[in-house]
């Protein structure tokens, strides 16, 4: 319920994306004939835990996506704040065969389980393989098994997880102008992930030794 004398603006479609931010990530996928591609995206989202899948939502006509079609195969690389002059060099409409690599000044990084490369310098590099996808008549949600998933240890905190004011992970906030790039702010909260549950314990704790 609106509060007296409170300020509201009824959010339309194509302005509803302007409340949530979204990690930038980077698609490396490649054709059978080994060109290479890259493209961002902040449609991505593990499913639960552990984060064995992701889901990726698509427009029909990506190369990324007639490229995991084809290979069934593909790379989410998460990049720092340092690499935000790559995301509109990778997301030109650039022919099947131009090699994005070649064309943003990228670095492959050689995977360790599926074919197409990883980019060097990024924070995180997920592995996958296409499972499933669901074809709806606007985007595709595509969703993949992760076969490996490599963090640079630099960018670690001493519990493991990602050390926010070190990595510095590239993220988007959108307006009516377009993308406005920012990053993580630690707020000096934490709380145990047994918080969630009545007994204070956390059901998936012993996959975290």
């Amino acid at each position: 319920m609106q509060k007296q004398g409170e300020k509201v603006m009824e959010l339309k479609p194509f302005k509803r994306e302007f409340v949530f931010p979204g990690l930038v990530a980077f698609i490396s996928t490649q054709d059978e004939q080994g060109v290479r591609n890259i493209a961002p995206y902040s449609n991505i989202m593990p499913i639960l835990r552990p984060t064995d899948l992701i889901c990726v939502a698509t427009w029909h006509k990506r190369d990324t996506l007639k490229n995991i079609r084809k290979t069934r195969e593909f790379v989410v690389n998460v990049p720092p704040v340092g690499m935000v002059d790559k995301v509109i060099a990778t997301a030109g409409p650039y022919p099947p065969k131009v090699d994005e690599f070649d064309v943003a000044g990228l670095v492959a990084r050689p995977s360790r389980m599926v074919k197409p490369p990883g980019i060097e310098g990024c924070l995180a590099w997920v592995e996958c393989r296409l499972v499933k996808q669901y074809v709806e008549k606007q985007y595709v949600l595509i969703i993949g098994r992760v076969v490996a998933f490599d963090m640079a240890e630099e960018f670690m905190d001493v519990d493991g997880g990602i050390n926010p004011a070190r990595a510095e992970p590239l993220m988007m906030l959108q307006n009516n102008l377009g993308m406005r790039f920012v990053t993580l702010k630690d707020i000096g909260r934490f709380e145990p992930y047994g918080a969630m549950f009545a007994d204070g314990r956390d059901p998936l704790a012993h996959l975290y030794r």
